[in-house]
């Protein structure tokens, strides 16, 4: 068996909706069964999400403030007032500024903006830089990406008289500020019919009010910040994202071009995915090491040489990034394994740590550990700590959080992240609060869920139904990539590869057709998958070109093998070769003393149980655990009394033999007639003295010869003294199975042809029959 990382949710939908939807739209069924799973279950839904692009954007005055917000902004352009664009510092934050920026320079302003420093003025408003905006003439303040949790501040603004318009996405908390305006989709009692844009989204919707028609030059920086932002990819952010996507491969901003052209990436064929791994992260960097302004000037530049400038600095900010991630996230684990192992919330914290990153972090350790976790950066001059959350499903972060408002005076979030300022002491409290708020949750919640879309076999995979899943594409959030489930498939091929042999590469197939695998990070795995068993695998599609040949192939996320497998490691002499791929926790089993001896050197770290006797092989406990068999008793009845015991969910068998020719094939009838024959004629036969030279004569082994002896005499037809055979005078007919030496050598030359020399197939073959366990194992797929 091989146990998956993940517990498996396979999703169902009806089939009559299912069929429905097909039928009607045209579609492939299995396109039409993932529309059901993610909720379109009619086919107007369905068709609004496949043709999103077609559809038209909501009208931006249908927030509660909107008409206020236009007019006020407008006013301030006749009049010429000066305009600040308050924004953040993340990628949502610098496109949200960069958008504002551009509609108001398009509508004739000279707007300036403002990102506080992560580092000394934190997230969202601050008192400082509002009262600095008041005494530099500002008479109009926009945030964009933040403000609903700046209520003191807004009323320090409103003391100064300058008016403050939010627009902002996070969890409003139980008091509103006092603003102008406030341009919220998700507020108690909003009218905006879509509630989960991101930062970005809802700056681009006041762009929208003010310039009177979508601003389709400003939709691909509306498209990075929502993707990198992680919001829901369905509604109107799908639609943002779609026409962006579009906009983006034609962009022309110098920026973006110069960005991706330090990532290797093409901007014409820019995806999703492009915009995650490559765009993103790099603008997130800038604001997690120092001020932001850098992103938002790349965003904003025409001049090819400012951008090229700007992207070199970014990229290396980038770099030094992923550096300082790693050095901290190593420090945290090791902190989690050996200080808080028992906690269901991890709080880790630490002087010295960068605040900027700590969000990567706490998002690195949920991935390691699957529980919630805080990360926390200790400032013992000011006598706080910041940090930021990232939780699990089960545990709504923002929620959780807010029961601790009266020992957090500064934080704000999603149910799946937050970020938070407190006071050194109330760390300890707040790790004993979450904690203890946490025990409402059971067991299985700490066990990470793998959603699986749909099943499907090797043949039922081709280029054709990958390329239709294109259909569903951008994927995101509440829109994820389609998890695929094939079961019980063949293994063609197993490697493992990279420089590290970290990862694997594998081939299964059904009969004549193959599909290439690869799962990155679980080359360990190799040694533990026997290469006939049954693999259950789980991943996304993709399409793999290669010197102009495409080829399907599945990403691995997690895989499993539900029944027992046999490692077949009977002819690597060499143990040095399969030891170290012997799971830590085997139990290893020797039959003979000198077994014992030889391999104790080798196998170091294991205990090799030394079992002689049926009683001491019926108590062996293997169940769900890994046996290695060193070698083959002398009694057959020893090796199936450990079977019979145990259910194991892996066996390794060596079966050592010191000397090849212990266990020597069974003499023919035609050798014993033709021995008794010649004892017949001589009367006496001196062994010692003469038993080399019949030996060298016959093609016979002295053990041969001394066995054949030792029938005869049990049969009753010789006595041996001093060397001495000879053949009695009253000799009864009987069998030569009546020799009790005889049994065990003909019992024993069956073993060794079943277990040493018998094909991998027959090998197992032999094992299931002999074992108590294997309808155990089969009422137990129940559970599996």
């Amino acid at each position: 068996m091989l146990t998956s990382k993940t517990r498996w949710n396979v999703r169902e939908s009806s089939t009559a909706e299912t069929e429905k939807l097909a039928a009607d739209l045209n579609i492939p069924l299995f396109i039409a069964k993932l529309l059901v799973q993610r909720g379109m279950t009619t086919s107007e839904l369905a068709a609004d999400f496949l043709h999103i692009d077609k559809k038209e954007f909501h009208d931006p005055f249908l927030f509660s403030d909107m008409e206020k917000a236009v007019e006020r902004i407008q006013l301030a352009i006749k009049q010429s007032e000066s305009i600040l664009i308050y924004g953040d510092y993340d990628a949502d934050g610098v496109t949200s500024t960069s958008v504002m920026l551009s509609a108001l320079q398009k509508l004739g302003a000279q707007p300036d903006f403002y990102i506080p420093n992560r580092f000394t003025e934190g997230y969202g408003p601050n008192e400082e830089a509002f009262r600095y905006a008041a005494e530099q003439g500002y008479k109009l303040v926009i945030t964009v990406d933040n403000g609903i949790s700046g209520v003191q501040e807004a009323r320090v603004l409103k003391e100064l008289g300058v008016d403050l318009i939010i627009t902002d996405h996070h969890e409003a908390g139980p008091e509103i500020p006092e603003a102008y305006a406030i341009i919220h989709p998700n507020l108690e009692n909003g009218s905006y019919p879509f509630k989960e844009l991101a930062g970005v989204g809802v700056a681009f919707k006041l762009a929208h009010a003010l310039l009177g028609e979508p601003p389709v030059e400003l939709m691909d920086l509306a498209a990075i910040g929502t993707i990198a932002d992680l919001v829901p990819l369905t509604g109107e952010n799908r639609l943002l994202v779609k026409k962006g996507l579009k906009q983006l491969r034609t962009s022309e901003r110098k920026g973006l071009h110069a960005l991706l052209k330090k990532s290797s990436a093409s901007i014409h064929e820019a995806d999703e995915e492009t915009v995650g791994f490559a765009i993103g992260p790099r603008l997130n960097a800038v604001g997690r090491l120092s001020d932001a302004d850098p992103a938002v000037e790349l965003l904003m530049t025409d001049d090819p040489a400012t951008a090229e400038a700007l992207a070199s600095e970014i990229d290396a900010m980038n770099k030094e990034r992923q550096s300082i991630v790693a050095e901290i996230s190593k420090e945290a684990m090791e902190m989690a394994e050996s200080q808080f192992n028992n906690d269901r919330v991890l709080i880790l914290t630490k002087e010295g740590w960068n605040p900027g990153v700590v969000g990567i972090v706490a998002s690195k350790l949920v991935e390691k550990f699957y529980r919630p976790v805080i990360i926390l950066c200790e400032d013992h001059g000011k006598g706080t700590a910041k940090g930021s959350a990232r939780s699990i499903e089960g545990f709504n972060m923002f929620k959780e959080l807010s029961e601790n408002r009266s020992i957090l005076p500064h934080f704000g979030g999603h149910p799946m992240a937050a970020g938070m300022t407190l006071n050194l002491q109330d760390i300890d409290k707040l790790r004993i609060n979450l904690n203890t708020q946490a025990e409402k949750m059971s067991d299985e919640d700490f066990i990470p869920v793998t959603n699986i879309d749909v099943k499907a076999s090797v043949q039922e995979i081709d280029l054709e139904s990958i390329q239709q899943l294109q259909m569903l594409a951008p994927f995101g959030m509440k829109n994820p990539k389609p998890k695929v489930l094939i079961e019980q498939t063949d293994i063609a091929s197993i490697r493992k590869i990279g420089a590290g042999q970290n990862h694997l590469k594998l081939s299964v197939r059904h009969e004549d057709q193959a599909l290439d695998a690869i799962a990155f990070g679980m080359g360990e795995v190799a040694d533990q998958i026997s290469p006939i068993a049954k693999l259950d695998l789980i991943g996304e599609l993709s399409i793999n070109e290669w010197n102009n040949m495409k080829k399907p192939q599945l990403f691995v996320s997690d895989l499993r093998i539900n029944e027992w497998q046999l490692f077949d490691i009977r002819g690597i002499s060499q143990a040095a070769r399969w030891a170290p791929t012997i799971p830590d926790d085997s139990i290893v089993v020797a039959f003979n003393p000198a077994t014992v001896e030889r391999f104790n050197p080798v196998l170091t770290d294991h205990h090799i149980m030394l079992i002689q006797t049926l009683e001491s092989a019926a108590k062996l406990n293997t169940d769900d655990k890994t046996v290695v068999f060193l070698d083959l008793p002398e009694d057959s009845n020893l090796l199936e009394g450990v079977l019979q015991s145990c259910k194991p969910s892996r066996i390794y068998a060596h079966f050592y033999l010191e000397d090849p020719q212990f266990f020597s094939s069974v003499p023919k009838r035609e050798d014993f007639a033709w021995f008794f024959a010649f004892l017949k004629k001589r009367k006496t036969f001196h062994l010692n003295q003469h038993g080399k030279a019949l030996g060298s004569h016959k093609g016979w082994s002295m053990d041969t010869i001394n066995f054949m002896t030792k029938v005869f005499f049990e049969l009753d037809f010789v006595t041996i003294n001093d060397g001495f055979i000879t053949l009695n005078d009253h000799i009864d007919k009987r069998e030569l199975t009546e020799s009790p030496a005889y049994q065990a050598k003909s019992k024993l030359a069956n073993l060794e042809q079943e277990l040493l020399y018998s094909s991998f197939q027959d090998f197992k073959k032999w094992f299931e029959e002999r074992s108590g366990w294997m309808e155990q194992l089969e009422e137990e797929k129940l559970w599996i």
